[in-house]
């Protein structure tokens, strides 16, 4: 049964991504990739063949109805489209040098304080093999809301070449349907300290670091995206410091209310993998992050997975008092790595034998994380609850359908628990059917009719596909 399902679910991708690559014949040499979505924008990202001012047609309830053009002439393009319904599933092409892009789905972020989140998160993955491939697909299939890359998202050295073949090109149809929020790798700052990683994303801003850092709100969730290469010493002074970053992370701490704070990086406070425990990075955040409440930590850089316990200082946190879990999730593509040495006191769970990515589920005053290989076997899996205060029904701003309630500051500190929980039903983005450290510091759909358009044979395989995972399906209820 996982076999039928697992080729059913491979006819639905393959047909996916045939159909995103007709539209290299269509003008487009990069497909598009959704940046900055929030609850009212969403920016549309693509590489044209030609220069010419193209057009973003988009609507809801499957209808292109709406047009955003680009300001200028050019090759590469973001367009913004604005105006937006929060939660809200809309339709897009790219309309360009005279052909148009296959129409493809993506939804907007929920209303501010929306109780339920749904991301994926993983890092490693700039191979373009098979493996990066896998895990891309396998997320898609998940239909998260948005997706974290923890950094070395483009290898070996970041430059524009590796970032357009081993970045865009693997992750088209997951960067088509799911936002994409990115935080930058030790080897994309090989390559002039990470320019052409910059220059090709259109991230969140903040003051002092531009997108080096950032932090933005989806739903009940503040996540915060900090430049590890920064802090341990990789920029010039000129582009980034490890003082200012630390002090635009505490203000921006301090001033969110959110019930749940998330914050994203590269290199890992604990880890007992090739590369050890970043120290610089725990002595310097970890406070901030113990200060003022983040829930949850994610990083990459060593190729396996790891979750430490309830981490405060340089120890495990004693019962009853709060800490955080950091994870390692340097799974995504590269080789994996294996892990040397007897496991730590503070490691909660390792692997360093499957590829895969995490599952996180935050639901009221309950985050919940699986560890998913590409097959769907668990790795891990865990949950943390706080206490939240009722929540309030916000008054729509439109005659649309009832909103999501908001929620306010928590009221309690956050508790762990581990276990197998349940999958929630994951709805978002449409896209598939339904003690100090004793290690060293590192160093370091639907066809168009428009010319250029493929409505060939290998359309076919949308429906088909389709159809063998629904009766996929319908035998696997049967069978429980």
């Amino acid at each position: 049964m996982h076999r039928l399902y697992s080729l059913a679910l491979g006819a639905v991708t393959a047909a996916l991504t045939f159909t995103a690559g007709t539209a290299s014949a269509a003008g487009l040499t990069r497909q598009p990739y959704l940046q900055k979505v929030g609850p009212d924008t969403a920016t549309v990202a693509f590489r044209l063949e030609g220069a010419c001012v193209p057009t973003v047609r988009y609507g809801t309830r499957g209808s292109t109805d709406q047009l955003a053009q680009s300001a200028d002439a050019g090759r590469n393009h973001a367009v913004e489209l604005s105006g937006l319904q929060p939660g809200t599933e809309y339709t897009y092409l790219v309309d360009a040098c005279g052909a148009r892009t296959n129409p493809t789905r993506f939804s907007t972020a929920p209303v501010p304080g929306t109780r339920r989140v749904h991301f994926t998160a993983v890092g490693d993955f700039g191979m373009n093999n098979a493996d990066q491939r896998e895990v891309a697909n396998a997320m898609l299939g998940r239909r998260p809301e948005l997706f974290l890359a923890l950094g070395d998202n483009a290898y070996s050295s970041g430059t524009e070449a590796e970032i357009q073949d081993n970045l865009f090109v693997p992750m088209a149809p997951l960067l088509a349907q799911v936002p994409f929020f990115a935080t930058p790798g030790n080897h994309e700052y090989v390559t002039n300290q990470a320019q052409p990683y910059f220059d090709n994303l259109y991230l969140p801003t903040s003051p002092s670091g531009g997108e080096r850092y950032y932090s933005f709100d989806w739903g009940h969730v503040h996540f915060v995206s900090l430049d590890s290469n920064c802090a341990i010493g990789l920029a010039s002074e000129d582009r980034c410091t490890l003082a200012a970053q630390k002090q635009w992370l505490e203000q921006d701490l301090a001033a969110s209310n959110a019930d749940w704070k998330v914050v994203f990086f590269h290199h890992p406070p604990w880890s007992s993998g090739a590369h050890g425990s970043q120290l610089k990075m725990r002595r310097e955040f970890a406070p901030l992050f113990e200060k003022y409440g983040v829930d949850l930590v994610l990083t990459g850089h060593d190729h396996h997975y790891e979750r430490t316990s309830m981490m405060k200082g340089d120890a495990m946190a004693s019962s009853g008092n709060p800490g955080i879990p950091y994870l390692v999730v340097g799974s995504g593509g590269a080789s994996l790595r294996p892990i040397s040495g007897g496991k730590p006191a503070w490691a909660a769970a390792r692997n360093d034998k499957d590829h895969g990515y995490l599952d996180v589920t935050v639901e009221d005053g309950t985050l919940t994380a699986q560890m998913l290989t590409p097959s769907g076997k668990v790795i891990d899996s865990f949950s943390l609850d706080k206490d939240l205060p009722p929540a309030s029904t916000p008054t729509p701003s439109t005659p649309e359908p009832s909103s999501p309630p908001v929620s306010e500051r928590p009221a309690g500190p956050t508790q762990p628990s581990t276990g197998t929980p349940q999958p929630g039903s994951t709805t978002g983005n449409p896209g598939l059917p339904t003690g100090p450290d004793p290690l060293p510091e590192d160093p370091g759909g639907l066809g168009p009719n428009a010319a250029g358009c493929s409505a060939g044979p290998m359309a076919a395989l949308l429906p088909a596909g389709a159809l063998l995972l629904a009766g996929a399906l319908r035998r696997r209820r049967r069978q429980r």
